[in-house]
């Protein structure tokens, strides 16, 4: 059942917009693929879709490393390439990108220079299961997901919340595998993807921070489940799926308002609003294409932008 009216959702046909250059492209198994992708080799798996305040567009490549930079005439620059693992992005109000990252916790990166900073690799001196995704509220603090590789076998993933001053507080430990994760445009319910329950949970933010009366806003089916979330200026959640090739708007009540159909056999991992706009892009990770679609509102904005 979409919705409580029965009625199908509009379907909204996303088209390729760019693409990784076959000068990027080495396939081969990585220790990442190895874990993923098990007997792949691969070449890219693009995830964390940011936009800066000139439109152009980052993208990180998790298996090895990289952070591209995709100019708004589609030119692609490779910025930064590290030992790491970088999924996640989520730009900063003063420019500098911040990372998720599964092997070294959170970074900073100056996309000016290339330079890499350390900013958050324990928590008590225990290392994190491997970060996934993060955001920023308008004030400035950091939401982030530690997934590793739990699920429904390992429910102990963590959402956690990094204030301006350092102070890190835990909101979640209980998820089967967390992965996106967003603000509703008021600031009022974190909503996170959590993709082994194939379900993505909403919870009310308290006065003093803390989330209660967490519970299941929508749930899906499918081989893998709900992954990046974007959030629209009425207030809808978009939410990317990995295994049904499409992306689902979601009114204030979960219902599916309107479906974003990606090409057969694309791995929708992430989405992200072009600022101002409601033109909506969409990485399929499986083949390094980048996607859009324009829905019906623009995206909320962001603290990048505020």
């Amino acid at each position: 059942m979409w919705n409580l009216a029965f009625e199908p959702p509009v379907i909204i046909k996303a088209r390729e917009l760019t693409r990784l250059p076959a000068a990027f492209r080495q396939p081969r198994i990585s220790e990442w693929s190895a874990a993923n992708k098990p007997g792949q080799a691969i070449d890219s798996f693009l995830e964390g879709p940011s936009f800066d305040r000139d439109g152009n567009l980052y993208l990180t490549d998790i298996p090895f490393g990289r952070i591209f930079k995709v100019a708004p005439d589609n030119q692609w620059t490779l910025v930064a390439e590290y030992d790491g693992w970088p999924n996640g992005l989520a730009l900063h109000r003063d420019g500098a990108l911040w990372i998720a990252d599964y092997r070294s916790g959170l970074l900073k990166l100056d996309p000016t220079s290339g330079a890499m900073t350390p900013i958050l690799a324990t928590r008590n001196s225990e290392g994190f299961k491997g970060l996934n995704d993060l955001t920023f509220d308008a004030r400035g603090q950091l939401y982030f997901t530690d997934q590793g590789q739990t699920g429904l076998h390992d429910p102990t993933g963590c959402v956690y919340r990094l204030a301006s001053d350092g102070r890190l507080d835990r909101l979640i430990d209980n998820a089967p595998s967390p992965n996106g994760v967003a603000l509703d445009r008021d600031g009022r319910f974190l909503f996170v993807a959590v993709t082994r329950a194939n379900a993505v949970w909403r919870g009310p933010l308290l006065a003093d921070g803390s989330v209660s009366k967490v519970g299941a806003f929508r749930t899906f089916f499918g081989a893998s489940g709900p992954d990046g979330l974007a959030v629209d200026q009425d207030n809808r959640l978009v939410v990317a799926h990995a295994s049904l090739d499409a992306a689902f708007v979601l009114n204030s009540r979960g219902e599916v308002t309107h479906v974003v159909r990606a090409p057969a056999d694309s791995t929708i991992t992430n989405v992200a609003f072009r600022p101002g706009t409601s033109q909506l892009v969409l990485t399929a990770s499986n083949s390094g294409v980048v996607l859009q679609a324009e829905l019906p509102a623009p995206g909320a904005r962001l603290f990048s932008h505020l």
